[in-house]
């Protein structure tokens, strides 16, 4: 014998597996109904949003850091 088969890996190529091909059908159906402009457009707003926010909390913990070595 060769090897011990290990099931809960098989297991879980096959649900990986079956996860892709859903999720190809999934992408292809929408191609199909012509939803794909409206989904590029709406995660490109939410990427300005969140980079946006991002640049706020980095200049609050710098302006923080500041106070405290001031203060030392």
């Amino acid at each position: 014998m060769a090897f011990k088969p290990n099931y809960n890996f098989q297991k879980a190529e096959r649900n990986r597996a079956k996860a892709l091909k859903k999720q190809e059908k999934l992408e292809k159906r929408k191609a199909a109904r012509g939803d794909e402009p409206e989904a590029g457009a709406e995660t490109s707003s939410d990427a300005g949003t969140e980079a946006s926010a991002d640049a706020g909390a980095e200049t609050n913990a710098d302006a923080g850091a500041d106070k405290a070595t001031g203060d030392a």
